[in-house]
């Protein structure tokens, strides 16, 4: 997909907050031109999927009690959409397991624009630039965070965020580096110049 094209994403939620808010990001998005359809029941949804065909569908997985995404993805008409889990409270790996993605309530804005551009095989800010900028902003505070010795709870009390959410970052740091210790993001973080040498050597 090209980024001047107009993604269509079908957003399906019952909560008008939580899918309101979730249209508004989604149109504010920097260097996208997205278009949210929201959708709050069974009849709209059908409706959606007939007249606007969208490339995305982001539901949460409690939609009308239970939204079936494999026998969704299966039917002809709905071949190739991208099927996002929208994620309002802990998920059961099972379920999600089926979805392309998963959407969080505490995903941050650069987050979820690192999502939808691999969902739609477009290229990222890591693979335009290289380097360090594979992380975001948020993810960068909480290598050196890590690299400083700190606890997941010590973080998340310091950047104000839940510990579930320094859990989150710190499994898309893992996946996005491909590092899975300390040790080497420590060594990450030393060359791509995020900590000096000084501020680690006392937790070695």
């Amino acid at each position: 997909m090209r980024e001047d094209e107009v993604l269509k994403v079908a957003i399906a939620e019952t909560s008008v907050i939580i899918r309101s808010g979730l249209a508004l990001a989604l149109k504010r998005m920097p260097g996208m031109k997205i278009l949210p359809i929201e959708v709050v029941s069974a009849e709209t949804l059908a409706d959606c999927m007939r007249l606007h065909r969208p490339d995305m569908l982001i539901v949460n997985p409690a939609f009308l009690g239970y939204f079936d995404v494999r026998r969704f993805k299966e039917e002809p008409q709905h071949e190739g959409m991208k099927c996002v889990a929208l994620l309002c409270a802990v998920g059961d790996r099972a379920v999600l397991k089926h979805y392309d993605e998963v959407f969080s309530l505490y995903d941050d804005p650069e987050e979820l624009q690192e999502k939808l551009h691999r969902l739609m095989n477009m290229p990222g800010r890591g693979e335009e630039t290289g380097g360090q900028d594979v992380l975001s902003t948020r993810e960068k505070e909480i290598v050196t965070c890590v690299v400083k010795g700190m606890t997941n709870k010590e973080i998340a009390d310091a950047l104000f965020l839940s510990t579930h959410t320094v859990i989150t970052h710190r499994r898309n740091i893992a996946r996005k580096l491909q590092i899975h210790s300390p040790a080497g993001l420590t060594i990450y973080a030393i060359v791509n110049k995020l900590v000096e040498l000084q501020d680690i050597k006392d937790y070695f």
